[in-house]
């Protein structure tokens, strides 16, 4: 088993002991990410579809840095603070992920940061 840590400054750096994604063979882990703009650390909009466009470019950031791309997201799990702000996730969402979406768990949870209204991981795979 081949395991990597990627890491990227184009994506927040990790808040904690957490790496911003793992690569296992041919699978890319990628941690939790929130709202938040890496080179300013600051949030990013207090409304959804910023917050939810800012939460997958940090997501798309370490995809990237690993070698792989949006298409080869396989999985993906959203955290939301409100559940009405399901609809507005998933406009901006969708911009991401057009042709063969992932699969997709959505739950509404509650954030250590009082105005993150999203958190977001994933899972991508290339043969």
């Amino acid at each position: 088993m081949s395991k990597q840590s990627v890491s990227t400054s184009t994506a927040p750096t990790p808040a904690g002991p957490y790496s911003q994604g793992i690569k296992v063979n041919n699978f890319l882990f990628v941690s939790g990410q929130g709202p938040f703009d890496a080179k300013t650390g600051k949030m990013a909009g207090k409304d959804i579809a910023s917050q939810t466009l800012q939460t997958l470019k940090n997501i798309k950031a370490i995809v990237e840095a690993s070698g792989l791309a949006m298409h080869d997201v396989v999985m993906v799990s959203v955290f939301l603070k409100d559940p009405r702000d399901f609809a507005g996730m998933n406009a901006t969402y969708k911009t991401f992920f057009s042709s063969e979406p992932p699969t997709r768990t959505t739950v509404v949870a509650g954030f250590v940061v009082p105005d993150m209204l999203i958190e977001v991981n994933a899972i991508a795979c290339r043969e």
